[in-house]
């Protein structure tokens, strides 16, 4: 409840804010909740207009989590917790499926094709979950227990594509959650054949995994991840890494 009841005030002390000064009375709910930035870069403003400040940057390909509608812009949170307002123009919804035009078809299987090969040359690999991974799990299961929340299971596709991508990481030496292999989680999930209704990523750098963890719940966005109701399945994957001591991926989703 409490990060409903945080994400709440915000979101309204926005909106007061927005109708003190407009005259706003009213904001639109959106039908999506991540959205992904498509400018090369875009400000991040402390309201729904060009006259207000500019807070912050957001760039290319990069997630947001969106809140709400207020005239032509949207309310967001960026994956470093800044909270503000964006045009509208120039995001769009991460989890979208419903491009159907020929060129976007032929993309799509082109993504697939590239991504089962990959599969394919790595079907030798163990998945299973390693000890650091369960114990991943364990610290996560241990946060939602506090808040009267079931554990979340392994599953063992998603468990594949987490550990992949946490490779993916270290190998092409990114941090971020659109791989430059794979495309978002959403792609990456589709392209090895995992279903959901809702889904969901926390990507971390870190030398412990509880320093992960701690890590996570301070975040808003992780942390709601971690408590969603939403999910009840997981894919862990930790790989040591050269720059943060180890990378660590946690992939949710609800059936």
């Amino acid at each position: 409840m409490k990060k409903f009841l945080l994400s709440l005030l915000v979101i309204t002390v926005l909106f007061c804010t927005y109708g003190v000064i407009y005259g706003m009375t009213y904001y639109e709910k959106v039908d999506f909740t991540t959205g992904i930035v498509t400018a090369s870069a875009l400000n991040v403003r402390t309201g729904p207009g060009t006259n207000f400040k500019s807070i912050g940057l957001v760039y290319k390909n990069q997630y947001v989590r969106v809140f709400a509608k207020v005239g032509d812009w949207y309310v967001i949170q960026t994956e470093n917790d800044l909270i503000g307002a964006v045009s509208t123009k120039y995001i769009k919804n991460a989890t979208s499926t419903n491009n159907t035009n020929t060129t976007n078809t032929s993309k799509n299987t082109t993504t697939t094709n590239t991504t089962n090969n990959v599969s394919n040359n790595n079907s030798a690999t163990n998945y299973t979950a390693t000890a650091e991974e369960q114990e991943l799990l364990r610290l996560i299961n241990e946060q939602r227990a506090a808040y009267g929340l079931s554990p979340l299971k392994f599953d063992a596709e998603l468990q594949k594509v987490a550990k992949i991508k946490a490779q993916d990481l270290v190998n092409k030496n990114y941090f971020s959650h659109n791989s430059p292999t794979y495309g978002s989680p959403f792609d990456m999930m589709k392209s090895f054949g995992i279903t959901y209704k809702a889904a969901g990523e926390n990507i971390a750098g870190n030398s412990t995994l509880k320093g992960a963890v701690t890590a996570w719940m301070n975040s808003q966005g992780h942390r709601e991840n971690i408590l969603s109701n939403a999910y009840n399945l997981t894919g862990i994957g930790v790989v040591d890494s050269p720059v943060y001591g180890k990378v660590m991926v946690q992939m949710f989703i609800g059936r």
